[in-house]
């Protein structure tokens, strides 16, 4: 048996145009162009982290900007196919279900409960529990720790870069959430799955 921690953002969600366009927008109206693409290289880090990365001026003010605005593409955000069906089964089969994310509290209530997927996890670790983020393992750590589970019989599944280091940090496999389309450069997953009932699979077969 395998147990699961998860990613949110672009792994259980796809949530990438409502934050990047909405930062992309705040930014333009403060006379700062940055490509699309660039901003997606921050996606799935903490939100005040990724504005130091991109040296955004005067990034307090940015940061509270940014969340209410994201309310404006909030039609962009979906669940994945596939998504609720594995996670039922994996609780059918006795996995221990968690989430550890970058998103704040409030953001956690908008985008996870509002989606109906809170009710499949034993327990959710958000910015607002740890003291340094992805991709430091605090976050993934301490989400084992209120699970009761081992290193060893688990897995992070998640979608970037940021994901897999955290993950090894804390010395737990990393499993790729494929199925979102993307492939990061650099990725090296002890596990790539490329729909959501693979992770079914891996559980049935443990």
């Amino acid at each position: 048996m395998k147990n699961f921690i998860f990613d949110i953002d672009g792994t259980l969600l796809d949530t990438e145009a409502m934050y990047m366009k909405s930062l992309q927008a705040i930014l333009h109206e403060r006379g700062i162009e940055k490509p699309y693409a660039e901003l997606a290289t921050m996606f799935g880090i903490p939100s005040k982290d990724a504005l130091l990365r991109l040296k955004v001026p005067d990034w307090p003010a940015v940061l509270k900007l940014w969340g209410p605005r994201t309310q404006e593409y909030r039609d962009t955000v979906a669940v994945y196919a596939g998504v609720k069906p594995a996670l039922g089964q994996l609780m059918t089969l006795g996995s221990r279900l968690a989430v550890m994310t970058s998103k704040r509290q409030f953001e956690y209530d908008r985008d996870v409960v509002s989606e109906g997927l809170d009710d499949y996890f034993a327990v959710k670790v958000v910015a607002e529990d740890v003291a340094h983020g992805k991709p430091e393992p605090d976050g993934i750590l301490l989400a084992m720790e209120r699970l009761g589970v081992k290193p060893a019989d688990t897995v992070y599944v998640g979608d970037t870069l940021y994901d897999q280091q955290a993950a090894h940090a804390a010395h737990v496999q990393f499993g790729f959430a494929a199925w979102n389309g993307t492939r990061p450069t650099n990725l090296t997953p002890d596990v790539s799955f490329l729909t959501p009932q693979a992770m079914v699979q891996l559980a049935q077969n443990s």
